[in-house]
């Protein structure tokens, strides 16, 4: 059976307090990614690490019917600013365990033990996919490359996420 591609709404929001869009080099990768993929940018933002703000973002993304799926990068460290895990664990209705544990996996074969200080995470919430990525260029690739680029891709088998997409809110909807 061949399944024809099926392109997502992306949204990409990168938590810095000292970026700005030019200088953006992961939320840049991501798009470029993305875009080379066959996807389509649906909105691009950069906040500072304030958790409420960007929970907000999150929020109001999750809301907007033309997103699929949120990428952010950046705050998913350990230092006191870094707050962006505990921004998406805000608002995810369900936690997708394995994205980090993956991501995990997939980052020791590039940095070794350095791995375990990344908190990077997956959820869903109002239908809407959303990943919280580290902020360095390299991490942003290896989760695009090595998981999001398959999962996010209607033909991979045996599963995906874009197959299960339209069933992510079925709790919402009325029987």
């Amino acid at each position: 059976m061949t399944r024809d591609f099926i392109p997502v709404r992306i949204a990409v929001l990168t938590v810095s307090d000292t970026r700005t869009l030019t200088e953006d080099r992961s939320g840049q990768t991501l798009v470029g990614r993305l875009q080379a993929a066959g996807h389509t940018l649906a909105a691009r933002e950069i906040l500072p690490d304030e958790r409420d703000r960007i929970a907000a973002q999150l929020r109001a993304w999750c809301a907007d019917p033309q997103i699929d799926v949120i990428l952010s990068t950046g705050g998913t460290g350990l230092t006191g600013r870094d707050v962006t895990v505990e921004a998406h664990r805000d608002v995810y209705e369900k936690e997708i365990d394995a994205f980090g544990t993956l991501f995990t996996h997939v980052s020791i074969a590039k940095i070794g033990t350095s791995a375990v200080q990344s908190r990077a995470t997956g959820g869903v919430a109002q239908g809407t996919y959303l990943f919280a990525l580290p902020g360095s260029t390299g991490a942003c690739k290896d989760a695009w490359d090595e998981i999001l680029v398959h999962q996010l891709d209607y033909r991979h088998m045996p599963c995906n996420f874009v197959e299960i997409m339209p069933r992510l809110d079925e709790h919402l909807r009325r029987k």
